[in-house]
């Protein structure tokens, strides 16, 4: 793979872009990035969520499994994330509706081939609607549809761009099974319909792929647990920086922090593994989430 290839759509924003297949790299979903809870809609009202990650990859991946690219790559991705969540009083096919946008704020970081590249700013921006169910006091779920757009500044031969320059379609569902004791289990999966990149003439196949966390609740406020990702590529890239398809498990420690005052915090780490035609790293994420 040629290092422009595999760096300059490998890399890019972690909300709106940080995992594209295109070249060989990352998708348009920073996998992992949700924790406990993400199946669960709050009562009606206007939530803030702020996002804090940092993303390190050391390793590309072939179809086989085997290390390629310069011996000097790294990536580091620091991410500051804003989200603004309203669950409105509206009620649509027996579910709560809510809105929802997140805008990233990127510092990337590139180091390859003695080269370095930087850039900092606005990402790719994520817009969606979604339907929220309680099944019981313990059992939620939603049904979601984002749509990424590409705002971050793209150059194709800038490694550090911070966006993607393609549109992406993301029909989602989570599942959460809550409680301030026993077992808490999380599932959100994913599915990526992306748009031609028409800088490059390629479009990254589509993808599916899951966050997932499971914990024991102390009672206390304090859920401890592990939590990751899966990432499976279902299709196949098209156009001239089309690569193999893509796949990844990650694995970590994941905990949640209630105060029952009406905000709580979730952290998680994570290290990849079974990782084909993409990046290799490790990534940590803490979500914090306030009632506004």
């Amino acid at each position: 793979m040629k290092r422009a290839s595999v760096l300059a759509f490998a890399l890019v924003s972690a909300f709106g872009a940080a995992r594209a297949t295109e070249g060989g790299g990352l998708g348009v979903y920073p996998d992992g990035l949700e924790n406990f809870m993400s199946g669960a809609l709050p009562p009606p009202g206007a939530y803030g969520i702020v996002y804090g990650s940092h993303l390190h990859y050391d390793t590309v991946r072939d179809g086989a499994g085997n290390r390629v690219g310069p011996p000097d790559f790294r990536v580091a991705v620091d991410v500051i994330a804003p989200r603004l969540v309203w669950v409105t009083g509206r009620s649509v096919l027996g579910g709560q509706l809510a809105l929802h946008a997140v805008a990233p704020l990127l510092d990337v970081d590139v180091h390859a081939g003695g080269g370095r590249w930087t850039s900092r700013g606005l990402g790719d921006m994520t817009v969606g609607a979604a339907l929220g169910y309680h099944a019981s006091p313990n059992l939620h779920y939603l049904v979601a549809l984002d749509i990424v757009a590409p705002t971050g500044h793209y150059d194709r031969a800038d490694p550090s761009s911070l966006g993607r320059n393609v549109w992406t379609v993301q029909p989602v569902l989570a599942v959460s099974r809550i409680g301030p004791s026993g077992w808490n289990v999380d599932v959100k999966a994913m599915y990526d319909l992306n748009l031609v990149n028409h800088a490059t003439g390629t479009r990254s196949g589509q993808a599916l792929h899951a966050d997932y966390a499971l914990g024991w609740g102390l009672g206390n406020g304090w859920v401890l647990g592990a939590g990751g990702h899966v990432y499976r590529q279902i299709t196949d890239d098209t156009g001239p920086g089309a690569a193999g398809k893509a796949m990844a498990f990650a694995l970590g420690p994941a905990l949640k922090y209630d105060s029952g005052k009406g905000w709580f915090l979730t952290a998680k780490l994570q290290r990849e593994s079974g990782v084909r035609n993409r990046l290799q790293g490790e990534q940590f994420y803490l979500k914090a989430v306030l009632s506004l």
